[in-house]
């Protein structure tokens, strides 16, 4: 327990009811729209489900979460990761499907091929996979997928997927993490052991342990009170200052420009104050392959990181940030998400902008498969009459949570 014996509280189950709404590409049936739909280029219902709180869009598959704390997924589950049995014969997996679960959920994450789900009493369980640079990993145990929720930890309060690992965090404000390591994104593997746990092997990477970070000046405890995660990074807030810590990979400046980074190191595998996100303090940050967006506590959106395809939102012109730079043309935000190569942001009005990789549809601008550089209003005649509480960015689709305006 921190030093001033508080408890880091629970984050609550989303209060405000609504319903799913999906578009991208849905070959594997993450869009959660029957067998027959593979491609949405505006968003589109999710049928059946009318008590949604909370939307999550991995790699390739997506989970709902009902006001009652019931897990749905559907999409694909070579490996798991809907933590059901389906059938590619009656189309099982491209519908949303109940995971059992032995308690209600109040909050769920998704990576590439795993799942996990933090239950009322703070306790986790996981399903799926984990991947890296080799291949199949496994989730808890080598070359052992999990098609069904494992518990795995208690005690905690916030969880958070990257592509292919989980960051927990505990009610003392400590992070733990588990999966791949080689981009740095468990904060707690040394380089030598990054790939498949070097001598230690693939149990040192698969079991939730914690990550090492050193009291700072003026704090009374090193606790953090919010995590967050891209594909290959993960962030964490601390709570008496606010400041940001990340760790992972920073090819592209995804952690912003880092002092402790050595000149052409682009791993960061241990945590480090992130000095150039000092200016503010933030509410949420994601991530997508190479690129981070920021919302302030003001509702402003921030990106840094690679500029390819528009991503960034900065404009045709822009080129790769090392520190976080203000999206113009945003009225002030509730909410952002990143895929891997586009971003998402949720006005306070509930406007869904869009903007980066056009080829996949995620962005909800009808056929048109341009990049686009700029926040760009998401449209289409169902989106359109509905108020977005929050989005989430998959690998080559997107969910929206909305209600009646």
């Amino acid at each position: 327990m921190s030093e001033n014996n508080e408890a880091i509280p629970k984050a609550k189950r989303r209060e405000l009811v609504g319903q799913a709404y999906s578009l991208g590409t849905g070959d594997v049936g993450q869009l959660g729209l029957g067998p027959d739909v593979l491609e949405k280029s505006r968003p589109a219902l999710v049928a059946g489900h009318t008590d949604v709180v909370d939307v999550v869009a991995g790699g390739m598959h997506s989970l709902l979460l009902s006001s009652t704390g019931q897990v749905f997924s559907f999409g694909c589950n070579d490996e798991g990761a809907l933590g059901r049995q389906t059938s590619s014969l009656d189309g099982s997996e491209t519908t949303p499907g109940a995971v059992e679960l032995p308690e209600p959920v109040t909050h769920v994450s998704a990576g590439d091929s795993h799942s996990a789900a933090l239950t009322v009493s703070g306790a986790v369980f996981v399903w799926g996979s984990f991947r890296d640079s080799s291949g199949f990993m496994g989730l808890l145990a080598a070359g052992k997928s999990e098609p069904k929720p494992v518990h795995i930890a208690d005690g905690i309060v916030q969880i958070a997927s990257g592509n292919d690992h989980l960051v927990l965090l505990s009610k003392d404000g400590r992070l733990l993490t588990l999966g791949d390591a080689e981009q740095g994104q468990l904060g707690r593997v040394a380089r030598c052991f990054a790939s498949r746990g070097g001598r230690k092997g693939l149990s040192n990477l698969l079991q939730p342990m914690p990550v090492v970070v050193s009291k700072p000046r003026g704090c009374s405890s090193a606790a953090f009170d919010h995590v967050w995660t891209g594909s290959y990074v993960t962030f964490a807030r601390m709570r008496d200052n606010g400041a940001l810590y990340g760790f992972g990979l920073n090819n592209y400046h995804q952690l912003g420009s880092l002092a402790s980074t050595s000149s052409g190191d682009l791993v960061q595998f241990m945590p480090t104050l992130l000095t150039s996100c000092t200016e503010h303090r933030w509410k949420k940050v994601c991530g997508g392959q190479h690129h981070t967006m920021l919302l302030d506590e003001e509702g402003g959106v921030y990106a840094m990181g690679r500029h390819d395809y528009g991503r960034l939102g900065l404009g045709p012109d822009c080129t790769e940030q090392e520190t976080p730079r203000k999206v113009p043309g945003l009225p002030p935000c509730v909410d952002i998400s990143c895929g891997d190569s586009v971003s998402f942001a949720v006005t306070a009005e509930g406007r869904v902008f869009s903007w980066g990789l056009g080829d996949n549809l995620q962005l909800g601008h009808g056929d048109d498969s341009e990049d686009v550089h700029e926040p760009k209003v998401m449209t289409g005649k169902l989106i359109s009459s509905k108020k977005a509480l929050l989005v989430s960015g998959g690998g080559q689709h997107a969910l929206i949570l909305a209600i009646d305006s």
